[in-house]
């Protein structure tokens, strides 16, 4: 498993429980240095803070783009389709997420619904954390 950042690596990146910091964890890797076929999976976080800064990095827009391209799974849970959004991912797709991405998603092209987890190709959608074991499990299975 790496971790990577527009921060680069050896940064910090400050995790959140909601809005209040939380965790950080060092980034292993820029994701502008990053190429999809060195990974057997992408899994996008959750929260509201970090996808929202996320979207702003045209290097992991661009790195998600190519991703999903590759056909590998491609996760990602609460608001964290955000990201998926503006990588052009979401359109014909079926997706979950937090609710206020509803209309986000719905925007893009996405075909919206509130389940637990949603599978749409190598695309899997969580909604919330009480989701995460679920979540977690069809990771997994997508991998095998």
């Amino acid at each position: 498993m790496e971790v990577l950042s527009p921060k680069g690596s050896g940064e910090q990146i400050q995790g959140f429980d909601h809005l209040t910091p939380d965790q950080t964890f060092q980034a292993d890797r820029h994701v502008g240095e990053a190429a999809p076929e060195d990974y057997d999976a992408l899994v996008l976080p959750g929260g509201v803070a970090n996808p929202d800064m996320l979207r702003l990095s045209e290097a992991a827009v661009s790195f998600v783009r190519r991703f999903a391209q590759s056909g590998k799974p491609l996760a990602a849970i609460c608001h964290g389709p955000w990201l998926l959004i503006d990588a052009g991912v979401a359109e014909g797709k079926q997706m979950t997420s937090w609710p206020t991405l509803r209309k986000d998603l719905e925007n893009a092209g996405a075909r919206w619904v509130d389940e637990q987890v949603v599978v749409d190709g190598n695309l899997i959608t969580s909604r919330k954390p009480d989701d995460l074991k679920a979540f977690g499990e069809r990771i997994v299975h997508a991998m095998q």
